[in-house]
């Protein structure tokens, strides 16, 4: 259960290797959070994080394997996770993959692929944390989306268009969960300077891991539905929703 003062104390971290997820344990961290679960494709690839989480404060760190594309198996991840563990404050869904637009033209397979990961997967495992989350009676689903869902660029179509779908699947999400004790919070991120980002040109109101993790924490505060980080990146979609569609082709052209 969350402390006297709603502070987090157990995560589910669904992509435990993401830098985002990382830094938003830390935030936590700092408000006395004393588990985190790290889910990933390979548990032994997280050893530094784990060691990096534990001295940052959390007393038990622990991983488990979680393939975000095995559909098949995560009713079963999700059941075997939350009683092994028992109660879960907030699970954070930061899985991902970004890949090439100019690659992925030539390869329909690998868009698939991407779409079988970013949206497939998410909405698979975060369908049964959110029945799992209805038992227990309560809890938070924390889901990073991105800004690039919310007007698909031609320089990332399929990764674009996969976000667009996960962040409407948890807006509904968090509809059908009004009343329950769980609450879904979307968290549209701008370009982060990540290990996923890196080489990558930034684009106007970059940001890091350390700064959306310090907005997710504030969100969860403010008891918000949506973060959009930085902020202002709220009212440059507000205008770039709504612009025609010449203009909006040169512009996502990159």
């Amino acid at each position: 259960m969350k402390n006297g003062l709603g502070a987090v104390q157990s995560v589910l971290v669904l992509g435990g290797g993401s830098d985002i997820a990382i830094e938003t344990v830390k935030a936590f961290a700092a408000d006395r959070c004393e588990r985190a679960i790290l889910a990933v494709r390979t548990p032994a690839s997280v050893e530094d994080k784990v060691a990096e989480l534990r001295a940052a404060g959390v007393a038990d760190v622990d991983v488990v394997a979680f393939d975000a594309s095995d559909t098949a198996g995560h009713a079963a991840f999700v059941t075997e996770t939350f009683d092994r563990f028992g109660d879960i404050d907030a699970v954070l869904c930061a899985f991902g993959v970004l890949g090439k637009q100019d690659e992925l033209d030539h390869d329909p397979q690998a868009a698939a692929e991407l779409i079988q990961v970013n949206l497939a997967g998410s909405v698979s495992v975060l369908t049964a944390v959110a029945d799992r989350m209805r038992h227990q009676g309560h809890g938070t689903i924390i889901v990073l989306s991105s800004v690039a869902g919310e007007r698909v660029r031609s320089d990332n179509t399929v990764y674009g268009a996969s976000k667009a779908g996960l962040d409407a699947f948890a807006q509904g999400l968090s509809d059908r969960l009004v009343g329950t004790g769980v609450n879904v919070m979307v968290v549209r991120p701008g370009f982060v300077h990540s290990k996923m980002t890196e080489g990558m040109e930034p684009a106007p109101f970059s940001t890091t891991p350390a700064k959306v993790a310090a907005d997710i924490v504030a969100g969860l505060t403010k008891g918000s539905n949506t973060v959009w980080s930085p902020g202002i990146l709220r009212w440059v979609f507000t205008v770039m929703r709504h612009l025609p569609r010449p203009v909006w082709r040169k512009i996502s052209a990159g």
